[in-house]
Formats: C-alpha cells, structure tokens, sequence
C-alpha cells in the first residue's frame, strides 16, 4: 500500500456557469462557481466532478456539468414526498462511469439555492438573505418561491458557507441557522485581474464602446438596491467642467424594476450628458478592459453579500468609492473611499474626490492593490477545501 490518501471526490454544482441557463450573463454566483470548479482541483487533492441541473424542458445542452439524474423541480419534490429521514440516491448515480465504477461522492457543494438532500454531506453556500432581509428589492414573482427554497436549503445542507461575516449574520436572523454550522469564506479574484492589458487590445474596446480612458465605472444589474440612480443623480450634480472631462459609464444589464432608471440614463444622454449604458458585456476579457479604462471605480449598492466588483477594481489598479453598506467595508478594510449610498450629496463629493485628489487617488490604488493580493481564489479554494474535510471529519 502507498500510505497515499486518495482525493476527496467531491460534485460540486455547476447549474449557475450553463450558458444555457445564463444566456452568457454570468452573475456573482457564477462567478463563485467557475472559480471554484477551476482552482478547487489544486486545492489539497480534491477531485472535482461539475453536476448541472438540466434546464426547463431538457431540450438546451449542458457544457459546464454533467447532468444531475433527476431535474431540480422533481427532486425537490421528492423531498416534500420522502420521509423526513429519506434521501435521494443520486451519489452513486453520479459517480458510476462507462466501466462499472461506481464510487460515491465524498461531499456534494451547492454553490447556490438549488439543494436537494443526497446520500452524501451537502455544504452550500448560501450568498446572503435578501429575500427575506429585504424583500422590497426581490421580484414579488419569485419572491415566496426563494424564500422557500433558502429556508429549505439550510435544513438540507450539512454546513453552510456564508461569503462574509454580514452575510452570515443575516443568515443566522432571517435563516435560524446555528452560527456555529457556517463558515465564512471571502470570495477571491482571479490572477488574471492583476495583469494590465495589452495596449491595442484596450484601446480597440474602448473605441468599440466609445469610451474615453478616465471615465467612472459602476458595474452591477440594474436594480433598485444597486442604487445606480442616486449614482447618476450625484454624477449630474458635478461642475460641468468635470462631467466634460469625465464619462460614467454604466456597466450592467436591466434587471427588475429598472425601466425608469434606462429611462434616465437614455435621457442624460439624450441631453448630452456624457452617461454611457452598456447592456450587455459578456466577454471577459473586454469586462476587464473596461475597469483598465477606468479612472474611477464607484460602487453604491446598498446591499451585497460580498461585492466581487470590488475586489476587481482593486487588482485592476483603480481607486474604488463605495457604499458604506452591507458588507461593502468588510470587503474593502479601508482600501475604498466610502460613502453614505442614500446621500447624493456624498456620493457627489467622494466622485469629486476621485478626480481631483491625487494623494487620495495614489492611496487607494495602494491599498485596493494590497488587499485584491490577499483574497485571491486560489486562497478560497483552499479554505473551502479545508470546510470539506472538516465536515468530513464531524
């Protein structure tokens, strides 16, 4: 015998990366996921194995998961229908290959709501709790069905992973899970946001966009608890010397309740104001441009779990303004220009702040620099390997 423990085999959900559930829009979830699905595999011999729930109607391929054998409505039936004790065998459904094997699952990772009980421990990272914290900026459509589905979820998992101490807050008031069965695992940013483009190819992006390099950016869906229109009101309140010399530049696609706001940036713009919506910016690559691009970095939302774009903006070398909310200064410990996300008054002083000081700028380029250094996802992957075995070993 070699004395070599064999990888932990772990699925890990894959369901948020599909492209035929996303439409190529991936969010903050699908973010997490791909992250992890890339860089868990060199995390301490964990062998991964991506499971997709099939989308409506089985008639779009999967291409980041192999399918799970029952779809996410049925399964989660069969958990009202089983006895409370009851499981579904899935693990050695998923694991068993063209020749026989069949080796069950270690550990199943729900990265987000869809979780159904298996025959192996189940972690799921549960983002935040804004459905029911907030439920004033969730689709009233979907609204009891996500609540429902979270608040079965944390029965279902055997650990839950919370991506900030806030988060895991809320979790513990709105949720009623026991503090103790939650790890909280900052999110990371890849190593890719630290390299600085080639020249060309930025230029080409920003002429492809009609950008000019020094402009604002906020990146997010548009939604009411991103708070982008207290944004564009402070934006519009600066010296018309400083609109003339800058772009904001809205990054996100239309989201619930944002008709009016579209309304207003197409308006300004109308005007001639120098406001620039992108609706839909799907290649990585040119995302990354456009923070390069930045002079500014401007984050007003008023409720995040975490706030990946921060950490984004700060590995891309811009200084970063962000609401004092949620766990938006958590994530940043002092490397954002904060300010007060319902004030237009602040939000409009600290954009001022960003153009004009240059010692504040040097600063927080430094420190966003230091701290996107510290959380990067080969880091998380390690950490949430190490939640793994942990409860592997309880």
């Amino acid at each position: 015998m070699s004395g070599v423990a064999a990888p932990l085999r772990v699925g890990l959900s894959t369901t948020m990366i599909e492209p035929a559930l996303t439409g190529g829009r991936i969010d903050g979830i699908g973010v997490y996921t791909r992250a992890l699905l890339e860089h868990l595999p060199g995390a301490a011999d964990i062998e991964v194995l991506p499971f997709s729930f099939a989308p409506p109607g089985g008639g779009a391929p999967l291409s980041a998961g192999r399918a799970l054998p029952l779809s996410f409505p049925v399964a989660t039936l069969g958990d009202l229908l089983l006895p409370a004790g009851a499981y579904l065998d899935v693990s050695r459904t998923l694991t068993a290959g063209a020749g026989g094997d069949s080796k069950r699952l270690d550990l199943f990772h729900a990265t987000d709501y869809r979780i159904v009980r298996m025959d192996c421990p189940v972690v799921a990272t549960l983002h935040d709790a804004l459905p029911v914290s907030h439920p004033h900026w969730c689709n009233p459509k979907w609204r009891r069905l996500k609540n429902w589905l979270q608040r079965r979820a944390v029965r279902k998992a055997q650990h839950v992973i919370a991506p900030s101490q806030f988060a895991a807050r809320e979790l513990v008031e709105h949720f009623g899970i026991d503090a103790r069965s939650i790890s909280v695992l900052h999110h990371g940013v890849g190593a890719q946001w630290f390299e600085a483009p080639a020249p060309a190819a930025l230029a080409a992006t920003l002429t492809h966009y009609g950008l000019q390099a020094g402009y604002y950016l906020c990146v997010g869906t548009l939604q009411p608890r991103k708070n982008v229109g207290r944004l564009l009101d402070a934006y519009l309140a600066l010296p018309p010397v400083l609109r003339a010399a800058r772009q904001l530049v809205i990054a996100g696609a239309p989201g619930w309740r944002s008709a009016e706001l579209v309304q207003r940036l197409k308006a300004a713009r109308e005007r001639g104001e120098r406001v620039v919506w992108l609706d839909r910016v799907t290649d990585d690559m040119q995302l990354r441009h456009l923070y390069a691009g930045a002079g500014a970095f401007v984050f007003p939302s008023l409720y995040e779990g975490f706030g990946l774009p921060l950490l984004e903006a700060f590995a891309s070398g811009v200084p970063v303004a962000c609401a004092h909310a949620a766990s938006l200064p958590e994530v940043a410990q002092g490397a954002a220009l904060e300010f007060d996300p319902l004030s237009v008054d602040d939000i409009a002083a600290a954009l001022g702040t960003l153009a004009r000081d240059d010692g504040v700028r040097a600063r927080l380029i430094a420190a966003g620099r230091q701290r996107a250094l510290a959380m990067r996802w080969d880091d998380a992957a390690r950490r949430t390997a190490a939640v793994y075995r942990q409860v592997l070993a309880a």
